[in-house]
């Protein structure tokens, strides 16, 4: 029989007002309900809202690093439980158990490296004018604030982004993705396991739509930290922003890829591979759009439609599968949709562009690493995220032509150049307009005590982990003292 998981609110399960619930289901095998979970609606949020109000007023007044002693018994629950979680995330989101294990592992190294963070919430002290007067500034919490998470990295952003809200002293309210509404239950789990008080996370499962709206407008709400599309995160972000909120968004990313004819092929196109198909394409700082110039253009599409075709797809469990299926139905309609268009705008599909269904792959959503050439920048395919496993390869003539090329986005997430030539090196890390940007590294590298975020459509607001992890979640006060 299979299992009703409940809301999260006041250290307690509770059932949705309305009484409805709705399934994930395993990618891999449509039929696989693994859980059904709450459908929440506005009145939830309310209740879970005006608990968090009453659990700041006491979790506030605790000492930071009294707080902070939560993300070290995290870790190690973290550690023990690493496979189960890995399980979960590859059931859940499809992705392979050895990148589900790549997912847990980071978690566990971002919490490895913010635990210090709780002894680091420092303020300043600042020489006044007057030698009556101490002048100095410190942080304070924000009081009740809303977490929105997505679903390819479902444990690690999750954490990410609660673990420094209520070691700044903030409670919370967190709406997990609907498709990996399962293992977002873990997540509650181990930080109630890890000592966190009730009250101070609250977790409202339920259509998107729904408890995001009723989360931005919420006058209780005093900041909200959202990873997904950049169109709810700009609508989200006005709602909260509007009514004096504090917004931070980490959306969506068409990122490039510069290859020069120096670089080496061998290792770039490794590298391509691994920001580009890898996790099936459901990074936001993947590789997307493939710059090269026309002398090795031929030899670059031929050299990664063989390393595409090489790619073994299948169950995320199977150990010789390279990537698992895509999220679901409507991702996989999506990502059929820009394949579509792109050939009828003229792109050349040079390997993929299919769903697989052989071998039982027809009872999930399984689709084939793709790459498409001649395309140029008016086409569909070279402006929109697909989240999917596509690379759009562009030719140039010049490396200032790439460069162009590649800041002719709306969005500046990620970027990367492979070239042996310090200068263009340089030039292209001062020049590209991206928050993240690499040296022949692929896309997607990320370690978390660096602070991570775009420009343009794909942030608003702070950036996340490393030394800015805090930021967001804290405000200044400033104090003049005289005896």
């Amino acid at each position: 029989m299979t299992e009703t998981y409940f809301n999260y609110i006041d250290g307690e399960w509770v059932q949705a007002i309305s009484g409805e619930v709705y399934p994930s289901i395993n990618p891999a095998n449509a039929d696989h309900i693994l859980g059904y979970f709450q459908k929440s609606d506005q009145k939830d949020v309310d209740i879970a809202i005006d608990v968090a109000e009453k659990a700041f007023k006491i979790w506030s007044k605790i000492a930071v690093p009294e707080r902070g002693e939560v993300l070290f018994k995290l870790i190690n629950l973290l550690e023990e439980q690493k496979e189960e979680l890995a399980t979960i995330i590859t059931k859940e989101v499809g992705k392979t158990y050895k990148n589900s294990l790549g997912e847990v592992q980071k978690t566990i190294e971002a919490m490895k490296q913010f635990s210090g963070e709780a002894t680091r919430l420092t303020g300043e002290t600042i020489p006044s004018n007057d030698p009556d007067i101490f002048g100095y500034t410190v942080r304070e919490p924000l009081g009740v604030v809303g977490v929105i998470a997505p679903y390819n990295f479902p444990l690690g952003i999750g954490i990410w982004k609660i673990a420094p809200a209520i070691v700044a002293g903030n409670t919370v309210v967190f709406k997990p993705a609907s498709n990996t509404s399962l293992i977002s239950i873990k997540i509650i789990e181990l930080f109630e396991k890890a000592g966190v008080p009730r009250g101070v996370i609250n977790m409202v499962t339920g259509p998107g739509g729904v408890i995001g709206r009723a989360i931005g407008n919420h006058a209780k709400i005093k900041a909200v930290s959202f990873t997904g599309s950049t169109e709810v995160g700009l609508a989200l972000g006005r709602a909260v922003t509007n009514r004096g909120g504090k917004m931070q968004a980490e959306m969506g990313g068409k990122n490039a890829s510069i290859i020069l004819e120096d670089a080496d092929l061998d290792e770039t196109i490794q590298n391509v591979v691994i920001s580009g198909f890898f996790d099936n394409g459901q990074r936001c700082t993947g590789t997307s759009r493939l710059i090269v110039p026309r002398s090795i253009s031929k030899e670059v599409i031929a050299r990664l439609v063989e390393a595409a075709n090489a790619l073994t797809i299948g169950d995320g469990f199977d150990e010789n599968a390279d990537n698992g299926p895509i999220i679901d139905e409507n991702q996989l309609n999506l990502y059929l949709e820009h394949v579509n268009d792109a050939i009828q705008d003229g792109a050349v599909l040079e390997c993929g562009g299919k769903r697989l269904t052989d071998n039982g792959l027809d009872r999930g959503y399984f689709i084939a690493p793709t790459v498409f050439s001649n395309v140029n920048r008016e086409m569909r395919i070279f402006k929109e995220e697909i989240f999917a496993p596509v690379i759009a390869v562009i030719e140039v003539d010049s490396y200032e032509e790439a460069l162009e090329v590649a800041n002719d986005s709306e969005f500046g997430l990620s970027s990367t150049i492979y070239t042996k030539d310090l200068a263009k090196a340089m030039h292209f890390v001062k020049h590209i307009e991206t928050g993240v940007t690499h040296v022949n590294i692929p896309s997607n590298y990320f370690e978390n005590q660096y602070p991570f975020g775009g420009k343009k459509a794909s942030s608003l607001g702070p950036r996340e982990q490393g030394s800015t992890a805090l930021e967001f979640w804290t405000e200044y006060k400033t104090v003049y003292m005289k005896a």
